[in-house]
């Protein structure tokens, strides 16, 4: 990779993280109101070395084992700053697992936006989807989980394998996700202790970084360049959640944004574990495009209620 190519691939990622780190920087502001000032300055400071060093740099060492355990754990840890060939060869045959997991993953948890969150409609299909066929979302689901099995496991038995795995950690991640938005309101109005509570941003944290670190894959396989562009993310949403976070709330169509990139990036390391050929910049430009657009559309909503005042 060129210099310009790496330059792209990390912006890429911090964007990525940032935006798709969104709810978890408003979860994170909600319940910091509600604590000291010691414990939200021992979060904000401290908290990070755990966000990123810990989470985002646990997250790939453990994709990297699960994808290769031949490797062991010290042979993952080494083989994601080797230039060995051997181990770089060893890398390359897992991504089939990696890249089909983290695909079906993505598109889930896009689709799982689509018909069955509660969100702001930039457009009419969004609601029209919401409002009438959110009970599709499980049987569209099951349906493109078995065709990716039926049609790869005789291809390529560790494409079907990681389309279940991806499945599988969906629906785990999910469960705990839908759990933290109901425990944030508990937390809101009753009187748990500040440790608790920063326990309890930290395990959401690791829970939302998930999305990330999965979705990072896309962009690279290069594990470095993952760690440099969702660490890098990772401060810029703890900034968000100190300073910016009526800011981001105002931009309403943001989400939606993340969620319609999560949706391509699925789809880029599904087709790449099929062994479709994807240009490495496709990732990041596609990232540029979809959130910009919805950042276009979010100031546009601004300016209109605006002038409407």
């Amino acid at each position: 990779m060129d210099i310009l190519e790496i330059i792209l691939i990390v912006v890429g990622l911090v964007l990525f993280e940032t935006i798709s780190s969104v709810d978890n920087a408003v979860i994170n502001a909600d319940v910091l109101s509600t604590m000291s000032e010691r414990a939200r300055r021992w979060f904000l400071l401290y908290g990070i070395i755990i966000a990123v060093v810990v989470v985002r740099g646990l997250l790939p060492l453990a994709i990297v084992y699960a994808a290769n355990p031949s490797l062991g754990i010290w042979g993952a840890f080494t083989a994601m700053f080797s230039s060995d060939p051997a181990v770089m060869e060893s890398i390359e045959r897992s991504k089939p697992i990696l890249l089909a997991g983290g695909g079906i993953y993505l598109i889930f948890l896009f689709l799982h936006w689509l018909f069955l969150q509660t969100k702001e409609y930039a457009f009419f299909l969004e609601k029209h989807i919401h409002k009438n066929y959110s009970f599709w979302f499980y049987a569209l689901a099951s349906i493109i989980l078995l065709t990716v099995v039926w049609t790869t496991i005789y291809i390529n038995p560790l494409i079907a394998l990681g389309a279940v795995i991806g499945s599988t950690a969906f629906f785990i991640t999910t469960g705990f996700k839908e759990n933290a938005e109901q425990k944030e309101r508990e937390l809101k109005h009753a009187h748990f202790s500040d440790v608790s509570k920063i326990m309890y941003l930290e395990v959401i944290d690791t829970t939302f970084s998930i999305d990330g670190v999965l979705g990072a894959f896309a962009f690279t396989i290069s594990v470095p360049l993952i760690l440099l562009g969702n660490g890098l993310g990772a401060f810029v949403v703890r900034w968000f959640t100190i300073h910016g976070i009526k800011t981001v709330k105002k931009y309403r169509y943001l989400k939606n944004g993340a969620m319609y990139s999560v949706g391509f990036l699925g789809l880029i390391m599904t087709g790449e574990s099929l062994g479709i050929h994807i240009s490495s910049l496709t990732a990041p430009l596609i990232t540029f495009l979809v959130v910009g657009l919805f950042f276009y559309l979010s100031k546009r909503e601004l300016q209109i209620e605006g002038a409407l005042r």
